[in-house]
């Protein structure tokens, strides 16, 4: 399958709330939530007033001109933050697309980014039940750094490394 990777436009940033609802991990068996928990404080963090803040950061899959997977970061209070210097990241790629080294080609694009910008690191969340995220961040090698209930919060250091 052919997808390219590249920086996500400003007039696309309002795609981010679709992109955060994919991302939320849905246990097998388990139904989606309504969209309307995309209003929750905690979760619009991730999407409010996106690229007004130095660490905003945003790279998109898109294949037959469609979106189909998105990857960005902030220095934000959420369920990844480490502290005020490390961005967070999200990560979500659309359903019928996974598998297919879209993920890893984004995640790529935005290590590069972050260390032009300067970052020493990145931080995320993931649920300890979602093997494959697990698997594929352990694979990129991001580190398990504290265990947080179901979740694991994990970084990557960013100095000293050549991602081109």
């Amino acid at each position: 399958m052919d997808f390219m990777i590249r920086e996500m436009k400003p007039n696309e940033y309002g795609e981010l709330e679709n992109f955060l609802y994919e991302a939320i991990y849905i246990p097998e068996g388990a139904a989606k939530p309504a969209r309307k928990i995309l209003q929750r404080p905690e979760l619009q963090i991730y999407v409010e007033n996106f690229g007004a803040r130095a660490s905003d950061t945003c790279f998109v899959a898109e294949a037959d001109k469609k979106l189909v997977g998105e990857c960005w970061t902030r220095i934000m209070n959420d369920y990844g933050h480490i502290d005020n210097e490390t961005p967070s990241l999200a990560l979500s790629v659309l359903e019928n697309f996974r598998r297919k080294g879209i993920a890893t080609a984004l995640l790529e694009k935005i290590f590069i980014k972050l260390a032009e910008k300067n970052f020493k690191r990145v931080s995320l969340s993931v649920q300890k039940e979602n093997l494959a995220a697990v698997e594929l961040y352990r694979k990129l090698n991001f580190e398990v750094v504290e265990e947080r209930g179901e979740e694991f919060l994990m970084i990557k250091n960013l100095e000293g490394k050549n991602f081109a």
